[in-house]
Protein backbone atom coordinates (compact mmCIF):
# COMPACT_ATOMS: atom_id res chain seq x y z
CA UNK A 1 0.00 0.00 0.00
CA UNK A 2 1.19 3.27 -0.96
CA UNK A 3 0.68 6.39 1.50
CA UNK A 4 -2.43 8.01 -0.43
CA UNK A 5 -3.84 4.15 0.56
CA UNK A 6 -2.74 4.81 4.25
CA UNK A 7 -3.66 8.19 4.76
CA UNK A 8 -7.37 7.37 3.35
CA UNK A 9 -7.11 4.22 5.54
CA UNK A 10 -5.99 6.69 8.61
CA UNK A 11 -8.79 9.18 8.03
CA UNK A 12 -11.43 6.79 8.03
CA UNK A 13 -10.30 5.30 10.61
CA UNK A 14 -9.71 8.36 12.70
CA UNK A 15 -13.18 10.02 11.61
CA UNK A 16 -14.95 6.41 12.98
CA UNK A 17 -13.48 6.69 16.05
CA UNK A 18 -14.08 10.78 16.72
CA UNK A 19 -17.74 9.48 15.68
CA UNK A 20 -17.52 6.55 18.57
CA UNK A 21 -16.72 9.38 21.45
CA UNK A 22 -19.43 11.62 20.62
CA UNK A 23 -21.63 9.04 20.85
CA UNK A 24 -20.77 8.02 24.30
CA UNK A 25 -20.52 10.78 25.59
CA UNK A 26 -23.87 12.26 24.25
CA UNK A 27 -22.58 14.94 22.18
CA UNK A 28 -23.92 13.73 18.87
CA UNK A 29 -27.13 12.44 19.93
CA UNK A 30 -27.75 8.35 18.65
CA UNK A 31 -30.96 9.45 16.41
CA UNK A 32 -31.98 10.85 12.79
CA UNK A 33 -30.41 14.33 13.46
CA UNK A 34 -27.40 12.70 14.82
CA UNK A 35 -26.78 10.39 11.94
CA UNK A 36 -27.84 13.80 9.95
CA UNK A 37 -24.76 15.70 11.97
CA UNK A 38 -22.06 13.24 10.83
CA UNK A 39 -22.69 12.73 7.65
CA UNK A 40 -22.63 16.39 7.15
CA UNK A 41 -19.31 16.28 9.00
CA UNK A 42 -17.70 13.21 6.88
CA UNK A 43 -18.65 14.55 3.86
CA UNK A 44 -17.49 18.28 4.93
CA UNK A 45 -13.80 16.88 5.65
CA UNK A 46 -14.53 15.05 2.38
CA UNK A 47 -14.24 18.03 0.55
CA UNK A 48 -11.64 19.58 2.51
CA UNK A 49 -9.42 16.48 1.55
CA UNK A 50 -8.83 18.32 -2.01
CA UNK A 51 -6.45 20.83 -0.42
CA UNK A 52 -3.92 17.72 0.03
CA UNK A 53 -4.59 16.88 -3.63
CA UNK A 54 -7.27 15.06 -5.88
CA UNK A 55 -8.56 11.55 -3.90
CA UNK A 56 -11.66 8.96 -3.73
CA UNK A 57 -12.98 10.71 -0.72
CA UNK A 58 -13.20 14.06 -2.60
CA UNK A 59 -14.52 12.21 -5.95
CA UNK A 60 -17.24 10.40 -3.57
CA UNK A 61 -18.22 13.61 -1.84
CA UNK A 62 -18.66 15.69 -5.28
CA UNK A 63 -20.76 12.66 -6.80
CA UNK A 64 -23.23 12.53 -3.62
CA UNK A 65 -23.64 16.46 -4.05
CA UNK A 66 -24.14 16.61 -7.85
CA UNK A 67 -26.43 13.40 -7.11
CA UNK A 68 -28.37 15.00 -4.70
CA UNK A 69 -29.06 17.67 -6.20
CA UNK A 70 -29.83 16.70 -9.67
CA UNK A 71 -32.35 14.69 -7.63
CA UNK A 72 -33.61 17.93 -5.82
CA UNK A 73 -34.01 19.68 -8.94
CA UNK A 74 -35.28 17.42 -10.40
CA UNK A 75 -38.26 17.36 -8.07
CA UNK A 76 -38.54 20.89 -8.42
CA UNK A 77 -39.06 20.64 -11.77
CA UNK A 78 -41.61 17.75 -11.84
CA UNK A 79 -43.71 18.87 -8.82
CA UNK A 80 -44.70 22.52 -9.45
CA UNK A 81 -43.93 22.75 -13.17
CA UNK A 82 -44.67 19.51 -15.09
CA UNK A 83 -47.43 17.98 -12.44
CA UNK A 84 -48.97 21.28 -10.94
CA UNK A 85 -48.83 23.43 -14.40
CA UNK A 86 -49.32 21.01 -16.82
CA UNK A 87 -50.77 17.70 -16.25
CA UNK A 88 -52.87 18.27 -13.05
CA UNK A 89 -54.95 21.22 -14.63
CA UNK A 90 -55.47 19.41 -18.37
CA UNK A 91 -56.40 16.13 -16.49
CA UNK A 92 -59.05 18.17 -14.55
CA UNK A 93 -57.58 16.26 -11.23
CA UNK A 94 -57.40 20.15 -9.60
CA UNK A 95 -60.25 21.30 -7.60
CA UNK A 96 -61.91 24.11 -9.46
CA UNK A 97 -59.32 23.98 -12.21
CA UNK A 98 -60.78 25.71 -15.26
CA UNK A 99 -61.55 24.04 -18.58
CA UNK A 100 -59.63 26.35 -20.95
CA UNK A 101 -56.54 24.72 -20.83
CA UNK A 102 -56.08 24.01 -24.36
CA UNK A 103 -53.26 27.33 -24.35
CA UNK A 104 -51.13 24.86 -21.95
CA UNK A 105 -50.55 22.65 -24.71
CA UNK A 106 -48.17 25.86 -26.53
CA UNK A 107 -45.46 25.73 -23.88
CA UNK A 108 -45.39 21.83 -23.59
CA UNK A 109 -45.15 21.82 -27.17
CA UNK A 110 -41.76 24.21 -26.95
CA UNK A 111 -40.46 22.37 -24.21
CA UNK A 112 -40.30 19.17 -26.06
CA UNK A 113 -38.94 20.53 -28.87
CA UNK A 114 -36.03 21.41 -27.11
CA UNK A 115 -36.05 17.95 -26.68
CA UNK A 116 -35.37 17.37 -30.01
CA UNK A 117 -31.48 18.77 -29.75
CA UNK A 118 -30.75 15.01 -28.58
CA UNK A 119 -31.34 13.90 -32.26
CA UNK A 120 -29.55 14.17 -35.24
CA UNK A 121 -32.18 13.99 -37.30
CA UNK A 122 -34.91 16.53 -36.47
CA UNK A 123 -32.52 18.44 -33.62
CA UNK A 124 -33.12 21.63 -36.02
CA UNK A 125 -36.37 21.67 -34.55
CA UNK A 126 -34.94 22.90 -30.78
CA UNK A 127 -34.02 26.10 -32.40
CA UNK A 128 -38.07 26.91 -32.58
CA UNK A 129 -38.14 26.77 -28.57
CA UNK A 130 -34.52 28.63 -28.32
CA UNK A 131 -35.39 30.71 -30.35
CA UNK A 132 -38.67 31.60 -28.67
CA UNK A 133 -37.04 31.70 -24.99
CA UNK A 134 -34.39 33.65 -25.81
CA UNK A 135 -36.66 36.24 -27.80
CA UNK A 136 -39.11 36.31 -25.02
CA UNK A 137 -36.16 36.32 -22.08
CA UNK A 138 -34.46 39.36 -23.87
CA UNK A 139 -37.76 41.39 -24.13
CA UNK A 140 -38.03 41.09 -20.30
CA UNK A 141 -34.36 41.15 -19.30
CA UNK A 142 -33.98 44.10 -21.54
CA UNK A 143 -36.29 46.73 -20.44
CA UNK A 144 -35.15 45.49 -16.73
CA UNK A 145 -31.24 45.93 -17.16
CA UNK A 146 -31.94 49.28 -18.86
CA UNK A 147 -33.91 50.89 -15.69
CA UNK A 148 -31.30 49.08 -13.17
CA UNK A 149 -28.02 49.96 -14.61
CA UNK A 150 -27.87 52.38 -17.62
CA UNK A 151 -30.63 54.87 -16.58
CA UNK A 152 -29.50 54.71 -12.18
CA UNK A 153 -25.94 55.17 -13.92
CA UNK A 154 -26.41 58.32 -15.57
CA UNK A 155 -28.61 59.60 -12.80
CA UNK A 156 -25.93 60.64 -10.40
CA UNK A 157 -24.24 62.08 -13.22
CA UNK A 158 -26.55 64.65 -13.64
CA UNK A 159 -26.69 65.38 -10.07
CA UNK A 160 -25.28 69.15 -8.97
CA UNK A 161 -22.03 69.50 -8.29
CA UNK A 162 -21.66 71.48 -5.09
CA UNK A 163 -18.63 72.18 -2.46
CA UNK A 164 -19.94 69.20 -0.21
CA UNK A 165 -19.20 65.76 -0.05
CA UNK A 166 -22.21 64.42 -1.74
CA UNK A 167 -21.07 67.05 -4.85
CA UNK A 168 -17.90 65.45 -4.16
CA UNK A 169 -19.12 62.13 -4.66
CA UNK A 170 -21.22 63.33 -7.41
CA UNK A 171 -18.38 64.63 -9.24
CA UNK A 172 -16.14 61.44 -8.89
CA UNK A 173 -18.95 59.56 -10.41
CA UNK A 174 -19.02 61.30 -13.26
CA UNK A 175 -15.37 61.29 -13.61
CA UNK A 176 -14.94 57.61 -13.02
CA UNK A 177 -18.45 57.32 -15.93
CA UNK A 178 -16.83 59.66 -18.30
CA UNK A 179 -13.23 58.29 -18.14
CA UNK A 180 -14.74 54.12 -18.55
CA UNK A 181 -16.63 55.31 -21.62
CA UNK A 182 -13.42 57.37 -23.17
CA UNK A 183 -11.86 53.92 -22.16
CA UNK A 184 -14.38 51.79 -24.29
CA UNK A 185 -14.54 54.37 -27.38
CA UNK A 186 -12.23 52.54 -29.90
CA UNK A 187 -13.12 55.02 -32.56
CA UNK A 188 -10.41 57.25 -31.70
CA UNK A 189 -7.20 56.83 -31.22
CA UNK A 190 -6.01 56.67 -27.15
CA UNK A 191 -3.72 60.01 -27.33
CA UNK A 192 -3.28 62.89 -25.89
CA UNK A 193 -6.44 63.96 -24.18
CA UNK A 194 -8.21 61.28 -25.26
CA UNK A 195 -5.24 59.06 -24.16
CA UNK A 196 -4.68 60.43 -20.23
CA UNK A 197 -8.56 60.45 -19.86
CA UNK A 198 -8.75 56.29 -21.03
CA UNK A 199 -5.98 56.15 -18.28
CA UNK A 200 -7.56 57.44 -15.75
CA UNK A 201 -10.78 55.11 -16.61
CA UNK A 202 -8.52 52.14 -16.59
CA UNK A 203 -7.75 53.48 -12.45
CA UNK A 204 -11.65 53.15 -12.10
CA UNK A 205 -11.95 49.69 -13.75
CA UNK A 206 -9.15 48.18 -11.92
CA UNK A 207 -10.68 49.45 -8.39
CA UNK A 208 -14.37 48.35 -9.19
CA UNK A 209 -12.87 44.95 -10.50
CA UNK A 210 -10.77 44.89 -6.99
CA UNK A 211 -13.36 45.87 -5.19
CA UNK A 212 -15.41 43.02 -7.13
CA UNK A 213 -13.14 40.45 -6.31
CA UNK A 214 -12.76 41.41 -2.75
CA UNK A 215 -16.57 40.98 -2.29
CA UNK A 216 -16.18 37.69 -4.02
CA UNK A 217 -13.64 36.51 -1.66
CA UNK A 218 -15.20 37.63 1.14
CA UNK A 219 -18.77 35.93 0.30
CA UNK A 220 -16.51 32.64 -0.12
CA UNK A 221 -14.78 33.04 3.08
CA UNK A 222 -18.03 33.38 5.01
CA UNK A 223 -19.13 30.12 3.55
CA UNK A 224 -15.76 28.73 5.43
CA UNK A 225 -16.58 30.63 8.20
CA UNK A 226 -20.00 28.72 8.39
CA UNK A 227 -18.88 24.86 7.82
CA UNK A 228 -15.90 25.35 10.33
CA UNK A 229 -18.16 26.55 12.80
CA UNK A 230 -20.57 23.44 12.15
CA UNK A 231 -17.76 21.15 12.34
CA UNK A 232 -16.39 22.82 16.01
CA UNK A 233 -19.65 23.66 17.32
CA UNK A 234 -22.29 21.38 16.03
CA UNK A 235 -20.14 18.18 15.47
CA UNK A 236 -17.85 18.53 17.87
CA UNK A 237 -19.63 20.37 20.73
CA UNK A 238 -17.12 23.16 21.21
CA UNK A 239 -18.61 26.20 22.53
CA UNK A 240 -17.16 29.00 20.57
CA UNK A 241 -17.87 32.08 19.48
CA UNK A 242 -20.16 32.77 15.89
Amino acid sequence: MNRDTFLFLGFVGLFAVVNIVLLSTGTVTADWTGLGIIVAAGLTLCLYTFLYKDNLLFKFAEHVYVGVAAAYIFGQVWYPTLYGEIIEPMTGSEQGASQDTWWLLIPTLLGCLMLTRFSARIGWLSRIAFAFVVGLGAGFAIPRTISSYIINQIEPTLGALSLTVDGLNLFIILVGVVTVLIYFFFSVEHTGVVGRASKVGIWFLMISFGASFGYTIMARLSLLIGRVTFLFRDWLGLNIAQ
